[in-house]
This record gives C-alpha cells, sequence and structure tokens, in this order.
C-alpha cells in the first residue's frame, strides 16, 4: 500500500504536474467566473514554474543532501557492492536490449571501476521496475549485459530484481546476501539519495560504507536566476522535492529512525 500512495502522491505533488495542474484548476474556475480563485491557481502554476527553470532552488535544496555523507578514503579490502538501481533507460533497453544509461548512470560506471579494482568482491545489483505508469527493464534486468561488456564476470553478480523502491532495495538485498560480521560493502548510489539510503540499509541490518556518486551540484551555486538551464534546474527541483519528501515520508512511517540522516546516526 505504501508504495502505491508514493506514487499516486508524487504523480500529482511533482513540480510540473503540480504547476500544470493549478493552472488547469485556474482555467476552469476562471471559466465558471470564479475570478480570485483562478487567479490564485496560475499565480501559484506559474511561481512553481518560474522558481523551477529559471532559480538555483532545486539545487539549493539538493546540495544539502549531497554533502551529508561524503565520500570516505577507499578501504583496503572489500567483500562486496551493492549498487542501486536508476542509472539505466529501462523503456529504451526493454526495446532495444542494450544498456542505454540516463543521468544516474554514473553508479553503474563507479561499480564497474571498483569491480576491476576489487576483483574478488561480489556485484549486487539492486532495482526492479519501479515505475506504477510506464513499462520498463529494471536494472538488475539490464546490468548483466554492461557489466560483462566491461570485465565483470557473470559468476560475481547477486542481481536483485524485485525492489521497486529504496525500502525494498535495502530489504531484498539484505536477504539475499546475508552479510556476515567483519565484511566489508559499500553503497553505490546517488550522493542525494545516500541520506535515506544508507539509513534504510541500516534499519534492515545491512551494514555498509557509503559510496555516493552521481552529484549534480557543486556546491558553490548560490542564490540567483538562470543558474543552469532550465531544463536541468526542473530536474534538480524535481529531484529535490522528491528525496525530501521521501526523508519525511520513511521518517513519519517509522522505516528510518532520523529525519535527516547521517554518518553519526
Amino acid at each position: 500500500m505504501f508504495y502505491y500512495l508514493s506514487k499516486i502522491f508524487w504523480f500529482f505533488g511533482q513540480p510540473i504536474n503540480l504547476a500544470i495542474f493549478l493552472l488547469l484548476a485556474g482555467l476552469l474556475a476562471a471559466l465558471f467566473g470564479r475570478r480570485r480563485l483562478a487567479a490564485t491557481g496560475s499565480v501559484l502554476g506559474i511561481a512553481i514554474l518560474v522558481l523551477s527553470a529559471w532559480t538555483s532552488v532545486g539545487a539549493m535544496m539538493l546540495n544539502p543532501l549531497e554533502e551529508r555523507f561524503p565520500k570516505p578514503p577507499l578501504p583496503e579490502k572489500v567483500d562486496g557492492i551493492v549498487v542501486l538501481g536508476g542509472g539505466f533507460e529501462g523503456a529504451i533497453n526493454l526495446v532495444r536490449g542494450g544498456y542505454e544509461l540516463n543521468s544516474g548512470g554514473d553508479r553503474m560506471v563507479e561499480t564497474a571501476i571498483l569491480a576491476r579494482r576489487f576483483p574478488q568482491a561480489k556485484i549486487v545489483v539492486s532495482g526492479g521496475n519501479g515505475s506504477l505508469f510506464l513499462d520498463g527493464e529494471g536494472d538488475a534486468d539490464t546490468a548483466p549485459r554492461l557489466l560483462s561488456a566491461l570485465g565483470v564476470s557473470a559468476d560475481r553478480m547477486i542481481l536483485e530484481d524485485k525492489s521497486r523502491n529504496t525500502y525494498e532495495n535495502a530489504v531484498f538485498s539484505r536477504r539475499l546476501v546475508e552479510p556476515k560480521p567483519g565484511e566489508t560493502w559499500l553503497l553505490i548510489t546517488s550522493a542525494f539519495h545516500m541520506p535515506r539510503a544508507k539509513a534504510l540499509f541500516d534499519k534492515a541490518g545491512f551494514a555498509t560504507i557509503p559510496w555516493p556518486v552521481d552529484y549534480r551540484t557543486s556546491g558553490k551555486e548560490g542564490v540567483g536566476f538562470f543558474r543552469d538551464n532550465p531544463v536541468d534546474s526542473v530536474q534538480a527541483t524535481t529531484i529535490a522535492v522528491r528525496e525530501w519528501i521521501g526523508l519525511f515520508a520513511y521518517r513519519l512511517s517509522g522505516r528510518i529512525d532520523q529525519f535527516f540522516p547521517g554518518p553519526g546516526g
């Protein structure tokens, strides 16, 4: 139920969709002569679009998430690597059978690099199709094609292809791997996603060292207009809003122990 409610809420709550719904509501209100309601809906919708596309608000919301878990020194020994899905174009790969990467593809690139550096480490790819409306191939189905092409042998890979969200990534990976005391596991995901991911893996009893990748901010954006192109700005805002809402929802549901998890707990 949590999964379906979260997907439905996000469909209406993400900035672009919310702006469209507000503008449509304003238009309908105008058609029925509700001028004040029409103006309110239109102004709110335009404000969301302007803030998302033309300002640095998205980057400023993302940066605290990305800075929360600095990348640590690389351990001398690594027993395994868990990489979370979200790096492939699932709908395209389902049809074309390739391994097209999206803006989160750094997750898979970094996994391949670390796999070569630690040739004995197991590689867990966690990610099914987490979309409620779009049909696509899960990352755990696509990743073997890419990793094999980059020289990672199939017998090292453990594929978790059932998870639909980060909570299930943690729980299902823990069941598959059954990590032993004293083992060193790296957790690879996007830097903005690491606070929620690390907290969920800790809650599931899967001790990991966070290894953030796929940074979207430099940390020097500052307050201002037109600091980035509108498409990237909208994407940054959308990601940031989703991640902060995710942290709030997971804390409220008891799936994580802190609203803003950090290295200390």
